[in-house]
């Protein structure tokens, strides 16, 4: 057998730093740019959050692909928090489920599989939290609609133009970028900065 070797380009060390920090500062001014944008809208959202949480309601999160394993970030992120005098908060993101969502995909359509999970268990004053880099799936677009419908809260993540959530959601925060990568950097960064407002909100020390 035969091997074929690789036609690696010739990189410097200075060149390979030279990449690092220029992808190291697109990301940095793309979240700069995202988070002045929203955000006054980010305090208020934890505040509307905390509320539900203080009256026992339950935020469902969802998501495609890389998207869906930030929606299981969101919800282990609520359910345990990482400091020890915090409070754990009922998120349950509606990915993990596989028998779930590929009975759904089979037996109905792949557009269904979060809102009929929402139409079951969802309830008034409940949230529910999209998370799609283009913001273009149907069944996330679905899904808030029915969310909507319910009384839940409705919150998105999306990024390059923010497709359709901006319609079906009461807060959507739109990251201004085509990049993919920027776009799932700032989303992990308003995750964890909404986590911890939402602690705030609810009385908890501003520690971090």
């Amino acid at each position: 057998m035969s091997s074929t070797a690789l036609n690696t380009p010739q990189i410097s060390s200075q060149e390979w730093h030279d990449k690092v920090m220029r992808k190291c500062q697109e990301s940095v001014e793309v979240k700069n740019k995202f988070f002045e944008h929203y955000a006054h809208d980010i305090g208020e959202l934890s505040q509307k959050m905390a509320e539900r949480f203080a009256r026992g309601r339950r935020l469902w999160v969802m998501g495609n692909g890389g998207s869906a394993c930030d929606a299981q970030h969101v919800a282990v992120e609520f359910v345990h928090p990482i400091i020890e005098k915090r409070r754990a908060l009922p998120a349950l993101d509606l990915v993990s489920q596989i028998p779930v969502v590929t009975a759904i995909s089979n037996d109905k359509d792949f557009a269904r599989v979060f809102i009929d999970q929402i139409e079951l268990w969802g309830e008034k004053d409940d949230m529910a939290l999209a998370i799609s880099t283009s913001g273009k799936s149907p069944n996330l677009i679905y899904a808030l609609e029915a969310a909507r419908k319910k009384g839940l809260l409705t919150i998105a993540f999306s990024g390059k133009d923010g497709g359709r959530l901006p319609e079906v959601s009461d807060y959507c925060f739109t990251v201004p970028s085509f990049s993919i990568h920027r776009i799932q950097e700032s989303h992990v960064a308003l995750l964890h900065i909404l986590w911890d407002l939402t602690h705030v909100a609810m009385g908890e020390e501003d520690i971090i």
